[in-house]
C-alpha cells in the first residue's frame, strides 16, 4: 500500500497531469461529526496532492500569456490521518510524518511513513475515494469528475502498470529504500525514512476552494477490505 500511494502520489505531481471539466452532478451532505484524526507529527511548524495540475513552465502560445502572471500559491495545513478499517484489515497505516506544516505550494515537503501487511495485496485492487468539505456543519461529498474527487478506482494495478511500465525501475526514492512500485505487494514491512520532494506549481481544480477537507481511501480485493485511512487537511490560497 505504501509503494502503491506514493506511486500514484508522484504520478499525480509530476507524470499524469488531469484537466477537469464537465457538469457537476449533485452533491451530498452529512452532518459533521465529532471525528478525531491523528494529528501529524512534523519535525517542526500534505496532503498527497491526487487532485492537481502540474503547470508547465515552457513554450509560447495562449498558456505562455497565463504564466506571465504570478502563480496562485496555495498552504495545506492541520494535516490529520488514522487508520479507519476494521482492526481485522491486514494492511495498517503505522506511522506518517510530514512537515513543514503548513505545506506550501510551490514548496518542498519532507514526509516519512511505515506501513505493515500481513497479507499479500495482488491484483485486481480496488481502492474507494470519498472526499468531502466542510460547509458549517455540514460535510459535503464532492463528486467524481474526469476521475478525480470521490471516485471508485477498479483496478489499482494497472493504473500502477501504465503509470510505471513493468519492467523500468521503480522512482526515487521507492527504488532506494526497496519499496515496490508494481503489484503485488508482498505481505512484510515497508518504511520510507524521511525523504524530501519538491512541490511543483499545481492549478487545483476548481472544486478545491478554500477550506476544510477529509478524504477516506478504502483498499479491497474481491470484496475484502485489506485497508482503510483517513486524512483531514486545511486548504488556503495566498
Amino acid at each position: 500500500m505504501l509503494g502503491a500511494g506514493l506511486a500514484l502520489a508522484l504520478c499525480a505531481l509530476q507524470l499524469c497531469p488531469a484537466a477537469l471539466g464537465g457538469s457537476q452532478p449533485q452533491l451530498l451532505v452529512e452532518r459533521s461529526g465529532s471525528r478525531r484524526l491523528s494529528k501529524v507529527r512534523a519535525s517542526k511548524p500534505f496532503t498527497p496532492l491526487l487532485f492537481g495540475r502540474g503547470r508547465g513552465r515552457g513554450g509560447g502560445g495562449p498558456g505562455a500569456r497565463r504564466r506571465e502572471q504570478p502563480e496562485r500559491c496555495w498552504q495545506i495545513g492541520g494535516f490529520a490521518w488514522e487508520n479507519c478499517g476494521d482492526k481485522r484489515d491486514p494492511v495498517v497505516l503505522q506511522s506518517l510524518s510530514v512537515a513543514p506544516d503548513p505545506i506550501s505550494i510551490p514548496g518542498s515537503l519532507r514526509i516519512s511513513a511505515a506501513v505493515s501487511s500481513n497479507k499479500t495485496m495482488a491484483a485486481p485492487l480496488k481502492a474507494v475515494l470519498l472526499v468531502e468539505k466542510a460547509l458549517g456543519d455540514l460535510w459535503i461529498q464532492l463528486p467524481c469528475i474526469d476521475q478525480l474527487g470521490s471516485c471508485t478506482y477498479n483496478d489499482v494495478c494497472t493504473i500502477l502498470d501504465n503509470l510505471i511500465p513493468p519492467g523500468t525501475t521503480c522512482p526515487e526514492p521507492l527504488l532506494t529504500y526497496g519499496i515496490p512500485c508494481h503489484c503485488p505487494f508482498k505481505a512484510g514491512s515497508y518504511s520510507l525514512p524521511a525523504s524530501d520532494f519538491v512541490l511543483p506549481e499545481v492549478e487545483l481544480p476548481a472544486w478545491m476552494t478554500n477550506g476544510n477537507y477529509r478524504v477516506r481511501v478504502a483498499v479491497s480485493s474481491g470484496g475484502e477490505e485489506l485497508a482503510c485511512v483517513k486524512l483531514a487537511f486545511s486548504l488556503q490560497s495566498q
